[in-house]
């Protein structure tokens, strides 16, 4: 809660915009701002609904201007399908149905997994030894469908390229057999990649640009090296590249 850090358990907050009214009831009390909420509506309304109708698209600080009803299908994947994420897959948002169509007509095979990104992905890292830091858990699902197009891929010796950091933390959370059998899951990871880490599955990579001390920055380091993520960011720096939600991307192999 920002502002909010000295909010006690049992302080009352509400949310109102537009008519709907949304209650909130502090019940736990964590460090850096962060509390456990019990949310609820006195208009007969769902909690989902009423979020969805008070809250607001979260436009990274570059963009000057409120958000707009069309923000809200702009700050989506055109492949979204489950709600539940408090933010958008970023780099899915480069994806767009032409695309997709265009990637298919070259016989790149398309395979989807359910993810909801979690608030922890914006933690930051604020300890000094990289091993003490906990990545909060995200749930995904990875259904049969899917584990059978990864498992036909490494058989085939066909590059799996993920689209995502977080894409990347849950099939690299998913078990595979000696020979080569991807297992459908569904589940929570907290797995948190660092330099060090043996990828099993995921052999590139489509990323945003992330910001430093951030688990996701160590994660894309992990997969392409330290040095050279770091050279990419220096020129990205120079050329003034967009970070954040809309901003840009890289493919990384």
């Amino acid at each position: 809660m920002h502002p909010g850090q000295k909010l006690k358990p049992g302080a009352q907050v509400l949310f109102e915009r537009d008519g709907q009214r949304l209650h909130g009831e502090v019940v736990g009390r964590h460090f850096h701002g962060r509390r456990t909420i019990r949310l609820f509506t006195d208009e007969g309304t769902s909690v989902a609904d009423a979020i969805d109708r008070i809250g607001h698209i979260p436009l990274p600080p570059y963009i000057h201007r409120a958000d707009e009803p069309l923000d809200r299908e702009r700050y989506q994947t055109v492949y979204a399908r489950e709600p539940g994420s408090v933010a958008a897959p970023t780099s899915g948002l480069h994806f767009t149905r032409q695309l997709l169509d265009a990637l298919l007509a070259r016989g790149v095979e398309l395979t989807y997994v359910t993810l909801h990104v979690g608030y922890g992905t914006f933690k930051p890292v604020r300890v000094d030894r990289v091993e003490e830091h906990e990545v909060d858990p995200e749930t995904y699902a990875v259904s049969a469908v899917a584990a059978d197009a990864l498992t036909r891929a490494k058989r085939e010796g066909r590059r799996i390229i993920a689209v995502g950091t977080t894409t990347t933390r849950a099939l690299e959370s998913l078990t595979v057999d000696a020979d080569e059998t991807v297992a459908p899951a569904a589940g929570s990871t907290s797995l948190f990649i660092r330099p060090g880490h043996q990828f099993r599955i995921v052999q590139g990579l489509v990323t945003n640009f992330h910001l430093p001390r951030s688990s996701l920055l160590m994660l894309v380091a992990a997969f392409t090296g330290r040095e050279r993520i770091l050279a990419a960011y220096r020129e990205a720096v120079e050329r003034r590249y967009r970070f954040y939600s809309y901003g840009d991307g890289m493919v990384t192999l």
